[in-house]
């Protein structure tokens, strides 16, 4: 127990688990520090690596107790639902592969989720999940770090609002170049080999790596719903399985089009997320990279550049803003504000209270199963020889 700093109230500890996040893991050590960013949670288990050695040293590192330090998940989910003191959500940072029965053993033994992106490798196992947390009345999280944002939050609320009309036409992009070389081949890169194996990531690397990024940011800001989809998913490095760049074309419903474009292969591109949505009265854009200012065009007026923590931004946007002016915030900032919110929502419910809209402004399983099957027509689309298909 710890004692609230302003009313001198008792509250409770969040606390969570980890699987996956061993040492080398890039993302697994980004899930903590963005939890730890906000402290409304603390790591007390952990299953980190198939190696039991592994998970220890790790756990050490850690400040854990090797109690609660477990050989795998299976034995950590069981041991976890059991205990008085079990942890209150598990955070899951392995292979896309082992999402899908991870999930489902926590998900059985009572314990609330955060998945990583995708949920799953196929959308009839992301639906079993979601069915299994509505019955088990769990609260269930997939990282779909760009949603974050401050000024993505702000976006979504302009248009919302009507701000720049009807949405006629959408360009959303994330081109990197880490792929651009055949790194997969030296097994020591172990993100770049399982991210390009089939076994581990699933039918698609690209679109459903970063691809996948850009169906949901584009959804949760404009609400556009896909109809149809045209794909094609190009194999550039040498001896690849699976896609490294990918061209889409989009139809929505009610009328509105729209082009992404993803690509771990071009040369002269970081990490650089973007989109740019054009309506009947407007238009608004905005970087990842950048991701601090939206650009906004009106007809008839001046563009703007609208500055998070400068500029007065809706209610919701500005909840989740931390610095002032010039402190720019940014990956570990979006990641944090997704587990602040889904922790504050955790803790609302334990404490038996209602939970608002912006308490559940976190990404669910409904938008987990419409990234597989938006991976799964892509790949569809493609393999068809790249035609038109239903969504």
């Amino acid at each position: 127990m710890i004692e609230a700093s302003k009313t001198g109230q008792k509250i409770e500890i969040i606390t969570y688990g980890m699987v996956g996040g061993g040492g080398g893991a890039f993302i697994g050590d980004v899930h903590r520090r963005a939890i730890g960013l906000d402290g409304k949670a603390v790591l007390t288990a952990g299953c980190f690596s198939r190696s039991r050695d592994k998970t220890l040293a790790v756990g050490e590192n850690l400040h854990l107790d090797n109690e609660r330090l477990y050989t795998s998940y299976t034995e950590m989910a069981e041991a976890e639902g059991k205990r008085d003191d079990g942890i209150d959500f598990v955070s899951i940072v392995a292979p896309n592969n082992t999402h899908f029965p991870v999930a489902k053993a926590f998900l059985e033994n009572g314990i609330n989720i955060v998945c990583e992106k995708p949920l799953t490798t196929n959308a009839d196992e992301a639906e079993q999940l979601a069915a299994l947390a509505a019955k088990k009345d769990l609260l269930f999280c997939v990282t779909y770090t760009y949603t974050g944002c401050t000024a993505v939050k702000q976006a979504k609320e302009m248009i919302e609002r009507g701000e720049i009309g009807d949405i006629r036409f959408v360009h959303a992009e994330y081109p990197q170049e880490w792929l651009a070389e055949s790194i997969e081949k030296n097994p020591d890169n172990k993100q770049a080999v399982w991210r390009t194996d089939p076994k581990q990531t699933g039918i698609s690397n690209c679109v459903g790596d970063i691809g996948s990024h850009i169906e949901n940011l584009v959804s949760y800001v404009t609400g556009l719903e896909i109809e149809s989809l045209c794909a094609r998913l190009d194999k550039i490095g040498e001896g690849r399985i699976l896609d490294d760049n990918a061209t889409i074309m989009v139809n929505y419903k009610g009328g509105a089009t729209g082009v992404y474009w993803s690509s771990q292969i071009a040369i002269g591109h970081d990490n650089d997320l973007s989109f740019r949505i054009y309506g009947s009265k407007g238009s608004i854009v905005w970087r990842q990279e950048t991701q601090n200012y939206l650009k906004v065009t009106y007809l008839d007026k001046p563009t703007q550049t609208l500055s998070r923590g400068r500029d007065s931004f809706f209610p919701r946007a500005a909840s989740v803003c931390r610095t002032p002016a010039g402190h720019p915030e940014g990956y570990f900032e979006a990641f944090a504000t997704i587990y602040s919110t889904f922790i504050g929502a955790l803790a609302k419910k334990k404490a038996g209270e209602k939970l608002t809209g912006d308490d559940l402004d976190f990404p669910t399983p409904a938008d987990g199963i419409q990234g597989v099957r938006f991976i799964e027509k892509c790949v569809e689309s493609s393999e068809k020889g790249v035609v038109w298909v239903d969504y």
